[in-house]
């Protein structure tokens, strides 16, 4: 059976409002988004649609380019799927694309999550629990949570998610990356998803 990888990406924009989430949380790297290729092209997420307006937010396709993410610190996992779980997830998510604008960013639930207490909204959604939400169409995936208790902490230490790239996020584009069918030669690399930059810019986010 064909695989595919997908990719879970985690930033830490270093704005108040990602520094309340840490100071809640206890833990770094307190935003989460998922794309379908190491180049980062299409990431989707629920999040801020205006960088300097925190409180209008949604689902979003992320420019991690732009200057608002590019600064960020990042953790970028690999997770693999089977090709036939892999279309699912892009299903659901062209699903919600599809019907962005009766979506809202759910700021209550973080509340929910906190305390946890489940709190019920119709197309609302924060970024882990979006994330949670398609993940879980794949068959072979199984979180120990409800999608609206899961943090971003929750989904990178599921088991089968490998670290691939942490650093500046800017860095991964500045000395560049590796396909995983690719290695220097060229030739297929079943062991290697995407190279650390340098162990220069490879470090640990400590708060």
């Amino acid at each position: 059976m064909s695989s595919k990888t997908v990719y879970l990406l985690f930033t830490d924009t270093g704005t108040c409002l990602a520094r309340v989430i840490n100071f809640v949380t206890r833990q770094p790297l307190n935003h989460v988004s998922i794309t379908f290729d190491p180049e980062l092209r299409e990431v989707y997420s629920f999040g801020r649609k205006r960088p300097r307006n925190p409180f209008i937010g949604g689902f979003v396709k992320e420019d991690v380019q732009s200057s608002f993410l590019s600064s960020s610190d990042c953790a970028l996992y690999a997770y693999v799927l089977t090709e036939e779980d892999c279309q699912r997830v892009k299903k659901r998510i062209a699903e919600i694309e599809k019907n962005k604008r009766h979506y809202k960013y759910n700021f209550i639930g973080l509340f929910g999550v906190l305390l946890q207490i489940r709190l019920r909204r119709d197309n609302a959604l924060f970024c882990s629990q979006f994330v949670a939400t398609v993940l879980l169409d794949a068959t072979a995936v199984n979180f120990s949570k409800p999608a609206c208790f899961m943090t971003p902490t929750d989904i990178r230490n599921h088991k089968g998610m490998r670290l691939v790239y942490e650093g500046r996020l800017a860095d991964y584009w500045h000395n560049g990356w590796r396909s995983p069918q690719q290695t220097d030669a060229g030739t297929p690399d079943k062991k290697t998803m995407v190279t650390p930059l340098t162990k220069k810019i490879k470090r640990l986010v400590i708060r």
